[in-house]
C-alpha cells in the first residue's frame, strides 16, 4: 500500500520532496511579514506626529507594548499547539494562523488607534496558530526517513532567514522612506500570498497533518513518574487539585500583568488593574512576584517526586531555561533599544565613496539571495506546476512584486547623491550572518571539538556580551541626556556579528536538548515551560529597553549597554563554572 509519505518523495527538488518547498515558501512569506512589521513597530510608535507621521510616543511606552506583544506571540503557541493537536488539525491551524496574520497586517496599515491594537491582537493569535505547526508537518513528512530530517530542517531554516532578511530590508525601507502604511501593508500582502500558495497546494501532502491527533490522557496527568525504575513510564502521579489551582492562578496573574504593564503606562495610570501598594512595593510588582513565587513553589513541590535520573535532567533543563531567558532579554534589544540607537545615535548618512560602497554592498545583499530563492522557485515549478498551477501562479506573482520593489529601491538609492541608511537596515544583518555562518557552526557541532551543552551556553552568552561591549565602547563619547550623536556604523555591525554567533550557539540547540533530556511523554509539557522562559525573556527585553531611557539620562546610553555586557558575561562565567555539575546532571546526554 502506497502511503502519503511515499508519494511525497516521488517528486523531488534538491533531493527533498516538493512539499518541503511549499512549506519553505509559506514560512518564508510568514517570516517576511512578521519581521518586516516588527522592524517598524518601535520606529512608528516613537516617530514624531508632525514630521514623520508616527504616534510620537515616549520610548518607554513603545518598549512596554513591544515587550508585551513579543511575549504574547510565544505564549500563544501553546494555545495554537493545543488546538492543532486536539481540535482542528495542524494544516487547518496553519491556514487559520495565516489568515489571522493577513487581517492583522491589513489592520495595521490603517494606522488608527483601534486598528493598530486590533492588528497586534490578530497577529498574536495568528502567530500562535501558525508558528508551532509548520515544523510539525515536516516532522510527519520525514517520520519514515529520519536520516533526511536534519537536511530538511536546514533547508526550512534557510527559508525562515530568507523571509526575515527580505522582510526587514523591504518593509523597513518602505516604512521609513515612503510611509508606515506601505511598510505594514506590504507585510500583509505577502502573508496573503503565503496563505494562498499553501492553500492551493495542500493536495501535495495527502492526509498528512490533516486531522487532530487522538489523545487519551490529559497532558497535565502525564508529567510525573514515581516508579523506582528510571526506564518505566507506566505509573502516573497526576497533579493534585491544589497544584492545578496554583498553575491557573500563576498563569492568570502573569497574563494580567503582561497586559496591564503597557496599558497602565499608555493610559498614564487611568487604567491599572494593580493600582495599589503594599510593603512599599507597587501592586504590579507584588502581582508578578507572587505569580513567580507560585511557579517556583510548584517546581519545588514536584521535582523531588521524579526518579533520580529524570529529576537531575530536569534540573539541567531549568538551568538552561534560566540562562536562555536572559539571552533573549538581551538579544532582543535588536528591534528595540538598538534600533532606536541606530536612528538617534548612529551616523547613517554616507557620502562619496562610502555611500557608493554601501549601495553596491546593499545591492549584492539584495539581488544574490533573491536570485538563489528564485532559482529554487523555478525548480519547484518544474515539479508541481502541472498539478498545482494556481498555487504556483500566486507564488510567481509574489516574486514579481518583490523583485519589482527590490529593483525600485536599489535604483532609487543609486540616483541619490547621499545615502541615508534606514535605521531598520541593521536588523537585516542578523539573518545575513546566520545564512553565512550557520554551515560553519554546523560543521563545528559535528566535529570532535563539539562542546558540551554548558559550554555552548557559555560561549553564546560570552559572544552576546562581546557584542554589547562593542556598542557600549562605541557609545562611550555620548553625553548623558544627549538626544542625538554620530557614532560609527561599524559598532552596530559588530554587535550583530557577535550576537548572531551567540544565537547559533544557543537558539538551534535549545529545543534539541529538551527533547533529549526528558522522556517522550513529558516533551509537550517541557516545551511549554521552555517557551514560557522565552516569553518571559521577551517581556524582560522590553523592560530592559524601558530602563535604557532613565539610565541614558543619568549616566549615558553607554552605561546601559555596559550593564547588559556585565549580565551576559556573568552568565557566561556561571555556565562555564557549573560545567562539571550540569554535565553530571545530564547523564551523558550531549
Amino acid at each position: 500500500m502506497t502511503t502519503d509519505v511515499e508519494n511525497l518523495f516521488k517528486d523531488k527538488v534538491l533531493g527533498h520532496p516538493a512539499g518541503l518547498f511549499v512549506l519553505f515558501f509559506t514560512e518564508m512569506w510568514e517570516r517576511f511579514s512578521y519581521y518586516g512589521m516588527r522592524a517598524l513597530l518601535i520606529l512608528f510608535f516613537t516617530a514624531s506626529i508632525m514630521g514623520e507621521g508616527g504616534w510620537g510616543w515616549p520610548k518607554e511606552w513603545a518598549y512596554a507594548i513591544f515587550g508585551t506583544y513579543t511575549s504574547l506571540v510565544y505564549l500563544s503557541t501553546m494555545l495554537g499547539g493545543y488546538f492543532a493537536d486536539n481540535v482542528i488539525g495542524i494544516r487547518k491551524s496553519v491556514v487559520l494562523g495565516a489568515l489571522l496574520m493577513t487581517l492583522g497586517h491589513a489592520c495595521m496599515a490603517l494606522e488608527t488607534t483601534f486598528f493598530i491594537y486590533s492588528g497586534l491582537t490578530l497577529l498574536v493569535f495568528g502567530s500562535g496558530f501558525f508558528k508551532p505547526n509548520m515544523t510539525s508537518i515536516i516532522s510527519e513528512m520525514y517520520k519514515e526517513k529520519p536520516e533526511k530530517k536534519d537536511g530538511a530542517y536546514t533547508i526550512f531554516y534557510m527559508g525562515v532567514n530568507a523571509g526575515a532578511f527580505l522582510g526587514i530590508l523591504l518593509c523597513g525601507y518602505l516604512g521609513e522612506k515612503v510611509g508606515w502604511s506601505w511598510g505594514f501593508g506590504i507585510a500583509g500582502i505577502f502573508m496573503l500570498f503565503g496563505l494562498l500558495q499553501f492553500w492551493f497546494a495542500q493536495g501535495i501532502f495527502g492526509t498528512i497533518a490533516l486531522k487532530p491527533k487522538k489523545k487519551n490522557e490529559d497532558v497535565l496527568d502525564i508529567v510525573m513518574d514515581t516508579s523506582p525504575d528510571p526506564e518505566s513510564e507506566d505509573q502516573r502521579n497526576p497533579f493534585t487539585s491544589v497544584q492545578r489551582l496554583m498553575i491557573v492562578v500563576a498563569a492568570v496573574l502573569g497574563l494580567a500583568w503582561i497586559l496591564n504593564d503597557p496599558i497602565s503606562k499608555i493610559s498614564e495610570g487611568q487604567y491599572n488593574l494593580f493600582n495599589f501598594e503594599m510593603f512599599g512595593l507597587s501592586g504590579s510588582t507584588i502581582t508578578i512576584l507572587f505569580a513567580l513565587a507560585l511557579f517556583v513553589l510548584l517546581l519545588i513541590i514536584r521535582i523531588p517526586k521524579y526518579v533520580k535520573t529524570t529529576k537531575e535532567k530536569m534540573l539541567a533543563i531549568i538551568f538552561f531555561a534560566f540562562v536562555t531567558m536572559f539571552f533573549w532579554a538581551i538579544f532582543e534589544q535588536s528591534p528595540s533599544s538598538l534600533t532606536v540607537f541606530a536612528r538617534d545615535y548612529t551616523q547613517r548618512t554616507l557620502l562619496g565613496g562610502a555611500g557608493l560602497t554601501f549601495k553596491i554592498a546593499n545591492s549584492l545583499m539584495t539581488i544574490i539571495p533573491l536570485g538563489v530563492i528564485t532559482w529554487v522557485l523555478v525548480m519547484l515549478f518544474k515539479k508541481t506546476f502541472a498539478k498545482y498551477a494556481l498555487s504556483n501562479m500566486f507564488l510567481s506573482l509574489s516574486f514579481l512584486i518583490v523583485w519589482g520593489i527590490a529593483l525600485w529601491m536599489l535604483s532609487t538609492e543609486f540616483q541619490k547623491e547621499q545615502t541615508e541608511v534606514p535605521a531598520s537596515w541593521f536588523s537585516v544583518l542578523n539573518s545575513l550572518f546566520i545564512i553565512t555562518l550557520a554551515p560553519l557552526f554546523s560543521k563545528w557541532w559535528e566535529s570532535k571539538y563539539n562542546p558540551n551543552a554548558n559550554m555552548k551556553w557559555a560561549i553564546g552568552m560570552g559572544l552576546l556580551g562581546l557584542g554589547m561591549a562593542c556598542v557600549a565602547f562605541g557609545a562611550g563619547g555620548i553625553e548623558p541626556g544627549a538626544k542625538t550623536a554620530q557614532v560609527s556604523m561599524v559598532w552596530l555591525i559588530l554587535v550583530y556579528l557577535f550576537h548572531t554567533m551567540g544565537e547559533l550557539c544557543i537558539s538551534p540547540v535549545g529545543l534539541s536538548y529538551v527533547s533529549k533530556l526528558v522522556p517522550p511523554r513529558m516533551i509537550a509539557t517541557m516545551f511549554g515551560i521552555w517557551y514560557l522562559a522565552i516569553a518571559i525573556g521577551m517581556k524582560l527585553a522590553g523592560m530592559f529597553a524601558e530602563s535604557s531611557e532613565s539610565i541614558a539620562q543619568e549616566h549615558g546610553i553607554s552605561y546601559f549597554f555596559w550593564i547588559l555586557t556585565g549580565v551576559s558575561l556573568a552568565l557566561a562565567v556561571l555556565s562555564a563554572i557549573l560545567y562539571p555539575v550540569i554535565k553530571k546532571l545530564m547523564h551523558g546526554v550531549r
